[in-house]
């Protein structure tokens, strides 16, 4: 595969339904949506209005029920068992809001288990990617021993040091301060260039002002798709 296709993404007339009980729910009414590398997206709603599962769509976690999905020059469609398996390994990397760490590795082994799953062991050093983060005083703790914030930040540390072109993240800064998520959100920003793409959810809209395009949801459907109102906005005058 060209190294220029990996980091697109392409959803065409993409719907979701869920079946709750007897009741047909649809989560996502036909969407459209092209990401170029090196855009840093935000994917701003409420809770319910369809971003998490588009973001889980992209990651190859959850199927489709019509519609058609390209990540990294890869039809998910199309895509057996095993290569949505190695999509998710080698393109792709998730910033979980509940964090998702081992319990018995500590901040170091858990930024290497991710490094060791997308087959890049020897090309970053875990200690550095865990420092720039902010954790170089616990890189051998576990995450029982660390705050939710922390928590937050070896989780993202771990999706960086994979080196994946597409790097999904779902409300990032949610257990953060103001201080934490601020630098968080620029080690995100700063990894959108031409070999990755970086979205992330939120439903803060605040922190939508610091993207190069803000997707805007409601009710399983895009409702705008462009630049920040204004244009965007330097991360020393967000305030959230």
């Amino acid at each position: 595969m060209d190294e220029e296709f990996r980091a697109v993404i392409d959803l065409e007339g993409v719907t979701k339904h869920y079946e709750v009980g007897p009741v047909l729910v649809t989560a996502l009414g036909g969407i459209d949506l092209h990401v170029s590398a090196g855009e840093f997206v935000v994917i701003l709603g409420a809770s319910g209005s369809g971003k998490t599962t588009t973001l889980n769509l992209i990651g190859a976690l959850d199927t489709a029920s019509s519609g058609k999905i390209t990540v990294g020059g890869r039809d998910l469609s199309n895509s057996s068992r095993s290569e949505l398996f190695a999509l998710r390994r080698e393109t792709v990397s998730f910033i979980f809001q509940s964090f998702n760490l081992f319990p018995s590795l500590t901040a170091t082994e858990n930024v290497e288990f991710g490094m060791d799953v997308s087959g890049r062991r020897d090309s970053a050093d875990p200690e550095e990617i865990l420092t720039s983060v902010g954790l170089s005083h616990r890189l051998g703790h576990f995450p029982h021993e660390l705050s939710g914030g922390e928590q937050q930040r070896v989780a993202i540390a771990r999706a960086l040091a994979t080196g994946n072109p597409v790097l999904l993240a779902d409300e990032p800064t949610g257990e953060l301060d103001f201080k934490t998520g601020s630098q968080i959100l620029e080690l995100l920003a700063e990894q959108a260039d031409s070999d990755r793409v970086v979205l992330v959810v939120t439903h803060n809209r605040e922190i939508s002002r610091m993207a190069d395009r803000v997707v805007e949801m409601s009710s399983g459907q895009i409702v705008s798709d462009g630049p920040p109102p204004g244009g965007k906005t330097p991360l020393s005058e967000l305030r959230w």
